[in-house]
């Protein structure tokens, strides 16, 4: 196959970092008022998710010191839904692989699926808290708020998410993602994460914000003392500044994305959606101003993902590891309780990344496959550096940096893709620069 040469690369974001973690949450959380609305030796059931976060171990064990110094006896739960396969154990060792167990943490790690009824809202919900939860003096929840991959909106992703679709455990995700699928996601988190605020358990929580370096940039207390609106107010603010900073792919439109990692952990979808420009349901660059991608190869899946494959459906060719690699049992659970069967359907794969890409390429509609334009990246999460065919290097954004000179790709023996290490010049070129020496 005749494939066009290859350049790494790299763009350049806005570095957002908060240096010092631990002392900012204490500032946050201090200066929210959080200590006096509860007792002395109260219980804190500290809501923690399942997401692949930054700096998460040091967050959340950042947020236990809080209360401890408060007087308060916290506790960690898993808020994750259908996460870990729906079961006890699996959503502790979700937890134990990102550095939160008991003996990190201070103290207990309490997984259980076990629910209480809170009531059913005016659109007939039924609602569920985490029994543990429910049980204790407050609830304080640890959560990223960021972009949903299946919808967009003022509220997406993060704390009042966590309070509906989280504290619910898995009773309560497979009732939700049933209503969302006729009234919409946003609407029923809205919904559900009301009816649980009315339960007066929930104090509040911490809202963690990303930017496109994948950092921790944001660390914002947000409380229910000044009533439901409020709460709604901060967190679609929060999400807005959140959108403000994301990272895209580094040019306008490819004929082919290479994605070397799919995994939970990167993403609820396996892949950021609005990264790759694709709907879990199947439908081609859905998302307005957002890179246009023609074709999507996806590689394997992340070792933190624990073998859910979920997002596989969205890639238009895979490689057979990646098929072989997957534990059918968490990703059926997943995507059939999240009402996306699409997400999971099974693409044409090929036992070797040359066979699937001389496979593909002859479907983007150009008759020299020379001119096929490619990009590859490690994962959605992680954009900054890339590896881009040569006929898309004029394309790339002011800011942009060639990292190296133009080079053939090469495959090993079985006709995997060889790692570019040893073409790597570190020139650190301007895009659209001579590549030639």
């Amino acid at each position: 196959m005749n494939f066009p040469r290859f350049v790494l690369a790299e763009q350049s974001f806005p570095d957002r970092a908060i240096r010092n973690i631990p002392e900012h949450i204490r500032q946050e959380l201090a200066s929210a008022g959080f200590a006096a609305r509860v007792p002395k030796g109260a219980r804190i059931a500290i809501g923690v998710g399942s997401r692949g976060i930054s700096n998460i171990s040091t967050i959340v064990k950042s947020v236990v010191e809080f209360w401890k110094a408060q007087g308060a006896n916290p506790f960690i739960i898993p808020a994750m839904g259908s996460h870990g396969a729906a079961s006890a154990e699996g959503q502790l060792d979700v937890l134990a692989h990102y550095g939160i167990h008991e003996a990190t943490m201070g103290v207990p790690v309490v997984s259980s699926l076990e629910v209480v009824k809170l009531g059913t809202t005016p659109e007939g919900i039924e609602t569920f808290m985490d029994k543990a939860a429910y049980e204790s003096d407050g609830v304080f929840l640890v959560a990223r708020v960021k972009w949903h991959t299946d919808f967009a909106g003022a509220i997406e992703s993060g704390l009042f998410k966590m309070m509906a679709i989280g504290l619910g455990k898995f009773a309560g995700a497979q009732r939700y993602h049933s209503y969302a699928y006729r009234m919409g996601l946003e609407k029923m988190i809205r919904a559900v994460g009301a009816s649980v605020f009315s339960s007066g358990k929930v104090l509040g929580g911490l809202a963690i914000q990303e930017s496109a370096h994948h950092e921790t940039a944001g660390l914002v207390a947000v409380t229910t003392s000044q009533g439901l609106p409020a709460m709604i107010a901060q967190e679609e603010k929060i999400l807005a500044e959140v959108k403000s900073w994301a990272g895209k792919l580094p040019v306008p439109e490819m004929d082919i994305l290479i994605v070397d990692e799919i995994g939970k952990n990167i993403s609820g979808a396996g892949m950021d959606t609005k990264v790759i420009n694709r709907s879990v349901n199947g439908e081609y660059n859905p998302w307005p101003n957002t890179p246009l991608v023609r074709r999507l190869y996806a590689r394997g899946i992340s070792e933190l993902s624990y073998h859910s494959a979920v997002g596989l459906g969205m890639a238009d060719v895979v490689h057979d590891r990646l098929v072989n690699d997957v534990d059918w049992n968490p990703t059926y659970i997943n995507s059939l309780t999240a009402s996306t069967p699409a997400a999971i359907r099974t693409p044409i794969h090929f036992p070797s990344d040359l066979e699937a890409l001389e496979a593909i390429a002859p479907t983007v509609g150009k008759l020299d496959l020379s001119t096929v334009t490619y990009c590859r990246i490690k994962n959605t999460l992680e954009l900054s550096h890339f590896m881009i065919s040569e006929n898309l290097i004029a394309d790339l954004p002011a800011g942009a940096k060639v990292l190296s000179e133009p080079f053939d790709l090469q495959f090993d023996h079985n006709g995997d893709i060889l790692e570019p290490e040893a073409n790597k010049s570190r020139t650190e070129q301007p895009a659209g620069a001579s590549t030639h020496m």
